[in-house]
């Protein structure tokens, strides 16, 4: 498949599963995700109405071609912009408007299209898949319509890109909301997300890519689950910038360009050479022309253009704090904008009461919870929490999880495991643990406790199939989200306690089942997904952290016992018991830093 020469493709992700969708994507080698560098919309539709539609969802403006208008360059004297709008044409050569033609044309065809040319071993001729064949309308400086500038609060455009009375808009509705002017408006977000022009390759960069080091066997798999992913990569830099990419997706509500990202990401990571050149990029699963082209544009320029306008936008600006509020999504997050609320101090003057109480906490907080844990202020805090939890019932045994023991130097909160081997004992227990710590001082607020796991008898939860699931969420465990703070301090030097209060998630799980928690709060997030999709496709089973049932009729799945039936000795042979029940190659924590 890696040596079939597929245009520019543009996936469109209706109709198809969203577990399914990274593979996918990983299959097309010539995969953008930038519609306007696409020569082909690929998509699992099968009429020509819904081809259309797709494309005006996109906001790609065409005029529909038949047969070979395709190779006609387009009318000398004008070109429809709109229902009622012409423009002229500027006077050029017969070969730049056949040039502008060719680049301008835009072909959607049906998912088999592709599928099969893979299963042949060939790229297949588009008669017979192709549903809609259209050019590209562009304006008269030859740019594709219309924009690609994002959008947040949805106003309309002007024929100059710009939002008509967006800082009125945005100051009438603050006005509406509190009945008081903030002075100069925040301009809307401008991103041009200009994408970098692909550069060709030279003969010299040819030669360079025949001594690349070889792409490493197990990067050829699309789950990053069956991959070594340490920390602090090679490439952890340019990582950074993607991330930075991933977050903007975000905040602008792309929840399948996050995922995207998130894919790239972790192949990036996993790659255990210095990336030199856009050729490598393009060959990890995942990346393809598409970053592939931010690779060489930070290369080239020590920074890539939409990171950098990202940063300096006002509005952008203003979603990323609210985002970081603990309990804000990106949702609330573009809720609080629209509302006119531009600071935290907006939130609390004007819109304190409508807040949950978990993120009142999250607002009161905010730059503590922003602050980096230690490794060994970790470490203190989980000790804490297992000589609690024994002084309550001797036998306890804790795992902490999360980054700290996929070996990060800094963590943002405390995630720790707790277990025993009398299921009688984890029943329930989860309230009497946060109520010791409560009285010790160490617990000051409570955001979420959930005895889900406890009121089901510790059973493991049978799975009622694709959206029955019981509720949302990560699982389904005996778990305590709180805020921790050191109750001990010089109190002859201030009367206030100058300790950070920090977020520590203590997860309470059944020893029947403590591989699959141990094994899920430990991972990355990327990991975590493609597992799920993982025992999805490849074994037909559902994985959470709660543990392992079979999707074909719903039972509990036993990974963990031995062949005798007996128990795991501790947690961490549960958990490798888990991997080896899954048939993946067991992966230290150090190895599961998918980004």
């Amino acid at each position: 498949m890696s040596q079939l020469e597929f245009p520019p493709i543009y996936l469109l992700p209706t109709h198809i599963d969203p577990d399914q969708l990274p593979d996918l994507q990983s299959q097309i080698p010539s995969l953008t995700y930038d519609i306007n560098e696409a020569e082909v919309v690929l998509g699992k539709i099968s009429k020509k109405q819904r081809a259309l539609f797709e494309l005006r969802r996109l906001k790609v403006l065409t005029e529909e071609v038949a047969g070979d208008d395709t190779d006609r360059p387009p009318p000398a004297k004008c070109r429809r912009l709109s229902h009622d709008t012409l423009i002229e044409d500027d006077a050029s050569t017969a070969s730049d408007d056949e040039d502008r033609s060719r680049k301008g044309v835009v072909q959607v065809v049906k998912l088999s299209w592709f599928t099969d040319s893979v299963s042949l071993g060939e790229v297949l001729p588009l008669e017979g898949y192709l549903l809609y064949r259209g050019l590209k309308l562009s304006d008269q400086h030859g740019k594709v319509l219309p924009s690609n500038s994002p959008n947040v609060l949805g106003l309309p455009k002007d024929d100059t890109g710009e939002i008509p009375g967006a800082a009125t808009a945005a100051a009438m509705k603050h006005k509406s909301s509190h009945d008081y002017s903030l002075g100069p408006q925040h301009p809307r977000i401008s991103i041009p997300l200009k994408r970098p022009a692909l550069v060709q390759e030279t003969t010299s960069e040819h030669d360079i890519t025949q001594h690349l080091p070889p792409i490493p066997d197990f990067l050829h798999t699309a789950y990053s689950c069956q991959r070594p992913t340490l920390p602090n990569p090679p490439n952890d830099a340019f990582i950074e910038q993607l991330k930075d990419i991933r977050t903007t997706r975000a905040l602008l509500g792309d929840k399948i360009g996050v995922r995207a990202y998130s894919t790239c990401i972790a192949a990036v990571a996993a790659y255990p050479h210095l990336l030199t050149n856009r050729i490598e990029v393009d060959h990890l699963p995942g990346c393809g022309t598409k970053i592939a082209s931010l690779f060489h544009e930070w290369k080239t320029n020590g920074c890539i253009e939409e990171v950098e306008n990202a940063k300096s936008d006002a509005q952008l600006s203003v979603l990323r704090l609210f985002y970081e509020i603990w309990g804000v999504g990106e949702t609330t997050a573009q809720e609080f904008y629209k509302k006119g609320w531009r600071d935290l101090d907006d939130i609390v003057e004007y819109g304190w009461d409508q807040l949950s109480r978990v993120q009142q906490i999250g607002v009161k907080y905010y730059d503590e919870f922003l602050l980096k844990i230690p490794r060994a202020e970790v470490k203190s805090i989980a000790d804490i929490i297992l000589e609690h939890a024994n002084r309550l019932h001797k036998g306890y045994e804790m795992v902490i999880v999360g980054g700290y023991r996929r070996g990060k130097s800094q963590s943002g909160d405390v995630d720790v495991v707790i277990s025993h081997r009398d299921p009688a004992v984890t029943l329930a227990f989860i309230d009497k643990i946060v109520d010791a710590l409560a009285q010790s001082g160490h617990i000051t607020h409570i955001l979420t406790i959930s005895t889900r796991n406890s009121g089901r008898g510790q059973e493991p939860l049978p799975w009622k199939g694709e959206g029955r699931q019981a509720g949302s969420g990560f699982d389904t465990l005996d778990k305590a989200l709180v805020v921790w703070q050191d109750p001990e301090w010089d109190r002859s030097a201030t009367a206030k306690s100058p300790n950070p209060h920090r977020r520590v998630d203590i997860i309470v799980a059944p020893w029947k089942t403590v591989g699959c928690a141990v094994m899920g709060w430990t991972s990355g997030m990327t990991f975590q997904r493609d597992l799920r999709r993982y025992c999805k496709r490849e074994k037909g089973l559902k994985f959470d952290s709660s543990g392992v049932r079979s999707r074909v009729d719903g039972s509990w799945v036993d990974l963990e016992s031995g062949p005798d039936g007996a128990l795991a000795p501790d947690m961490i042979t549960a958990e490798q018991r888990v991997f080896k029940g899954l048939g993946l190659e067991w992966r230290l924590p150090e190895e599961r830093n998918t980004g």
